[in-house]
């Protein structure tokens, strides 16, 4: 192997005489190089707005729902909580919700559906938009928390009351009435999902169940995990032991056309720029193709000198396959670089009123580094395959017989 990486080395440095061919290794590994870095910083943005709205989502929902299978509401959660918290140790938190949708009336002119939430507004598990709300304070009795983006809606602020309309009815001497109670409004919370903030009410545990005439039940358990990509596997186990009037959803499965539509954006963006590189290896087979033409005198030397097609073969593989590699771990190199000056410095910005995140993370996964790597290499060894094959395949009579 040494004679091989003698050549190729040689051909390589002292090819550089031509300057086409030297333009065209040099095209072929900027090529590469822009393909490799383009593939590692889209992977990497994509991976920091992914996990930027997974966040969002999960900040307002559960990695599991533990529910009634038919709607009823949930009886007995502490005897489940129980039943969970010794089964499973990958969960770190349990708390119960109650929620259904109403119609919240500020006026005549001014209303709107929404979600009403009743939690429990002492656990210190909430999430911090809970805990401390962007203005006001908790509600309590007669109260409720407005999201920001659904008090604009209504037109109310804090200490503004509103009548909220519930989907029960209550029998009257008139016939059959919703049921309607009126809140004062005691603060406005900001999740960072406008969805969620635009749609959603909070009052304490106990008012939810009195409107909603659940008594002692809730509408699901929230469980929250260690691992949250864990949901599928510990749902399954769960619903194995638990009783069969229960049901479990995953987060995954409550924001499955999201994700879906995430996912496959990263992979139409994966191919799509992997079609750069491929464009920067057919400059190797041109620049390598044509070395072999120039070289077909030494080739044919070679070959009559006892030199096996194999070595020449190798030669020219080499050669190809330490363009492919300069390109690959430059482009590799910049694009991990590029990823970490973005975050340091900020330098994708977006509208925090609209995002709820003043940039865009740059998140370098190992998995995805290595992927394009990989990738890049085995184009670039494939496109020098087909040079090397020609090189070896030289006539030494052919070659040698004008000499």
């Amino acid at each position: 192997m040494r004679f091989e990486l003698f050549m190729a080395r040689r051909y390589l440095l002292r090819g550089r005489g031509n300057s086409f061919l030297a333009v065209m290794s040099l095209a072929s590994i900027t090529g590469i190089a822009i393909g490799v870095a383009a593939l590692v910083i889209a992977m990497s943005l994509m991976n920091g707005f992914q996990n930027e709205i997974r966040d969002k989502i999960l900040s307002s929902s559960a990695h599991l729902m533990v529910m009634d299978r038919f709607g009823d509401g949930l009886g007995g959660s502490v005897k489940i909580k129980e039943t969970l918290a010794s089964g499973w140790p990958e969960i770190t938190s349990m708390r119960e919700v109650v929620f259904n949708t109403v119609l919240l009336r500020a006026s005549a002119s001014n209303a709107s559906g929404a979600v009403l939430r009743g939690v429990d507004l002492e656990d210190p598990a909430n999430e911090p938009w809970l805990r401390q709300p962007a203005f006001g304070v908790l509600p309590s009795a007669g109260q409720l928390l407005l999201g920001f983006d659904l008090a604009a809606k209504l037109g109310v602020i804090e200490g503004d009351s509103l009548y909220v309309i519930s989907p029960q009815f209550s029998l009257a001497p008139s016939g059959v009435l919703p049921r309607f109670k009126k809140y004062r409004v005691s603060g406005l919370f900001r999740s960072g999902l406008y969805e969620f903030d635009s749609a959603t009410a909070v009052v304490a545990m106990s008012e939810a169940q009195s409107l909603f005439r659940l008594e002692d039940r809730v509408s699901y358990l929230r469980v929250d995990l260690k691992d949250m990509f864990a949901a599928p596997r510990v749902a399954a186990e769960i619903l194995a032991k638990i009783p069969g009037r229960l049901h479990v959803v995953t987060w995954m499965e409550m924001n499955a056309p999201l994700y879906s539509a995430l996912k496959l954006e990263k992979t139409v963006l994966f191919f799509t720029l992997t079609l750069i590189i491929i464009v920067a290896a057919l400059n190797i087979i041109a620049g390598l193709i044509l070395l072999v033409y120039q070289k077909i005198r030494d080739i044919a030397i070679l070959l009559s000198y006892g030199v096996g097609k194999k070595k020449i073969k190798r030669i020219f593989f080499i050669q190809g396959g330490f363009i492919g590699l300069i390109g690959t771990l430059t482009g590799g190199t910049l694009g991990i670089v590029f990823c970490l000056l973005a975050n340091r410095f900020k330098f994708i910005k977006v509208p925090a009123e609209i995002y709820q995140m003043s940039h865009v993370p740059f998140i370098l996964s190992l998995p995805d580094v290595l992927a394009v790597i990989g990738i890049a290499l085995a184009i670039c060894l494939v496109a020098t395959w087909i040079p090397a094959k020609k090189a070896a395949a030289v006539n030494v009579v052919e070659a040698v017989k004008y000499e």
